[in-house]
C-alpha cells in the first residue's frame, strides 16, 4: 500500500529554507524503529520472495514452492534462503502434481506484528468436494526463528476456479488491518480482516490472472484497488483498467473509475510528481477492444513495442486521471528504440530511488532484442520529476540495464527474458532502494535474479537456483518470473 504522509519532510524543508535547526523533542521513551517491509524473518533487512510454481516437490511435477531469499548487510542472495512449500511443517496441504504453489506471492504484514507474512497462491490445487484446480491461497506467518504457522486464507469454490492466480493485500476497509485480494479465473474476491467475503468482479478475463495493485486513488487516506484485465474473443473482446473503493454501508467494493479499451500487462502505484497523491502507471498499455475509441493508452504510436501510460492523482473529488502522460522507448531521453515485441513495461516497480520525494519507475522489457539476440531483455529506470515521468519538454530521463551493460554480470542471450519481473527493496538496509530483476529464461529457462544495489550497475550481481543450492530441476524452473518485495 502506498499511502504517504509528508508532514516530517515538509517540516524539514521549511526549516532548511528558514535557516533553522531542528532539534528532537524530548520524549519519555524512544520511538520504536519502523518495521521493514518484506522482512520475513524479523532481522531488520528486506527479503525477497521468489515464486517457483513450475518446480517439482517430493517428485511431484509442478507442485511448486516459494524461495524466500534473505536480505542482509551484503545484500539479498548473500545470506542464504529457505524453501517454503506444502511439505513444510507450518504449511497446510500436501504437494501434488500441478498445484503450482507459488504462482503468485506477496510479502505483507497481515497481522500487524511488524514482521512480513508470506501470501502464496496455488491455482492448481485440487480440493476434495470442489474439484480439480479449485485453487487456494495460503498465508505463512513470518517469524524470527523461521516460518510461523500457516493457514489457508481461501480455497476456490469449484473446479477450475483457480484461486491464487494473483494475490495482494492492503487495508482497504480503513480499520487498520490488512485485507486480502484474491484473483482467480474470471473473478476477483476480497476477504477482509474481520472475515467478510465479497466478490469484487466476475467477468471473462481471457484465461489469465487479473492484475492488481493498491493505492489511495480517492484521496481519503484508505487504500483502493486498481484492477486490469482483457480478453480477445473469449467470448468477446474487452480491455479495462478499473478502480474500486470500499463501500462501508454496503460492505463491498464499489467501482469508482474506469478507462475502457486499455489493456495493461502490469500496474504500479507511485507519486511520480511529488504532489502527495498516488498515481497509477499502466505497463505495456495498448488498445485491444476498439481501435476507434480515442487513445485510452495515449497516442497510438506510443504503443509500439510497449508503452507506459500514467494517470496522475488529484486531491479534488473525482480528479484522479484528469492529467495523463504516455512514454515509450521512442520518447526523447528514454533509452532504446521502440520495436514490435519489446514488451516495454511488461513488469513495473515504483520507488523513490534518489530520495527527492518523487517516485521513480523501473520498467522491464523482457522481449527486448540485444543486437541480434531476440528476447534477451532489458530493464529501464525512469526518473520522476516535477511534472512526473515526462518533463515539461516532453522528455524522459532514464538509465537502462541489461546483461551486456558494463559491470552487470552475464551475457545477453536470446530468450533470457531479463526484465520479466522487477521489484525494489532496501536489501542491505543502507537507506537506498535496490532493484531485483528476474531473468526466467537464463540458463535454458532455469532462470535467475539480478540485483542492482542502489539501482546501479556498480556492484551488481546475480544469483541462480544452482548458486542458492536449490534442487536441480528435471524441467525448466523459470526462476525469477514471479517476485515480491518492498
Amino acid at each position: 500500500m502506498r499511502i504517504r504522509k509528508y508532514t516530517l519532510a515538509a517540516a524539514v524543508a521549511a526549516a532548511a529554507t528558514a535557516g533553522l535547526t531542528l532539534t528532537p523533542t524530548p520524549t519519555a521513551a524512544a520511538i520504536a524503529p519502523r518495521p521493514v517491509p518484506s522482512d520475513f524473518n524479523g532481522d531488520g533487512y528486506a527479503d525477497l520472495a521468489v515464486g517457483v510454481p513450475d518446480a517439482a516437490v517430493g517428485g511431484k511435477a509442478r507442485a511448486g514452492y516459494v524461495n524466500v531469499v534473505w536480505g542482509g548487510r551484503s545484500g539479498v542472495g548473500a545470506h542464504g534462503s529457505i524453501r517454503v512449500h506444502q511439505a513444510t511443517a507450518e504449511v497446510p496441504g500436501t504437494p501434488e502434481a500441478g498445484d503450482r504453489f507459488g504462482a503468485s506471492v506477496a510479502l505483507e504484514d497481515t497481522n500487524g506484528d511488524g514482521i512480513a507474512d508470506l501470501l502464496v497462491g496455488a491455482p492448481g490445487e485440487d480440493v476434495t468436494g470442489r474439484g480439480a484446480d479449485a485453487g487456494a491461497v495460503t498465508v505463512v506467518g513470518g517469524a524470527k526463528d523461521g516460518p510461523g504457522p500457516g493457514a489457508n486464507v481461501l480455497i476456490g469454490p469449484s473446479a477450475s476456479s483457480a484461486y491464487g492466480w494473483s494475490v495482494a493485500a492492503a487495508d482497504l476497509t480503513g480499520d487498520g488491518n490488512s485485507d486480502i485480494l484474491i484473483g482467480g479465473r474470471d473473478k476477483v474476491v476480497l476477504r477482509t480482516a474481520d472475515g467478510i467475503l465479497t466478490t469484487v468482479l466476475t467477468t471473462p478475463m481471457g484465461g489469465r490472472a487479473p492484475i492488481m495493485a493498491t493505492g489511495d486513488f480517492t484521496g481519503d487516506g484508505t487504500a483502493d484497488l486498481a484492477l486490469a484485465y482483457w480478453t480477445v474473443n473469449a467470448p468477446y473482446t474487452q480491455s479495462h483498467v478499473r478502480l474500486w473503493a470500499w463501500d462501508a454501508a454496503e460492505e463491498r467494493m464499489a467501482n469508482t473509475w474506469n478507462t475502457d479499451n486499455a489493456a495493461a500487462s502490469a500496474l504500479a502505484v507511485g507519486d511520480f510528481d511529488g504532489d502527495g497523491n498516488d498515481d497509477l502507471a499502466l505497463g505495456e498499455c495498448r488498445e485491444i477492444a476498439d481501435e476507434n475509441i480515442d487513445d485510452p493508452c495515449g497516442p497510438e504510436e506510443y504503443a509500439k513495442g510497449g508503452g507506459i501510460h500514467i494517470h496522475y492523482g488529484n486531491a479534488a473529488p473525482g480528479g484522479f486521471g484528469s492529467r495523463r502522460q504516455t512514454l515509450n522507448q521512442d520518447t526523447v531521453g528514454v533509452y532504446g528504440r521502440a520495436e514490435n515485441g519489446d514488451r516495454f513495461g511488461a513488469a513495473l516497480a515504483a520507488f523513490d530511488w534518489n530520495g527527492d520525494g518523487r517516485d521513480d519507475l523501473v520498467a522491464g522489457a523482457p522481449g527486448e532484442a540485444i543486437g541480434t539476440r531476440a528476447g534477451a531483455g532489458s530493464a529501464t529506470l525512469l526518473l520522476g520529476g516535477e511534472t512526473g515521468l515526462v518533463d515539461a519538454y516532453g522528455e524522459g530521463h532514464s538509465v537502462a540495464y541489461q546483461q551486456d551493460t558494463p559491470r552487470v554480470p552475464g551475457i545477453a542471450e536470446a530468450g533470457d527474458a531479463f526484465g520479466a519481473a522487477v521489484v525494489s527493496g532496501d536489501y542491505d538496509h543502507d537507506g537506498t532502494p535496490d532493484v531485483a530483476v528476474g531473468s526466467p529464461g537464463e540458463n535454458a529457462a532455469s532462470g535467475g535474479v539480478w540485483v542492482l544495489p542502489g539501482a546501479s550497475a556498480n556492484g551488481s550481481y546475480a544469483f541462480t537456483p544452482a548458486k542458492l543450492g536449490l534442487p536441480t530441476a528435471s524441467s525448466a524452473l523459470t526462476y525469477g518470473k514471479t517476485l515480491s518485495s518492498h
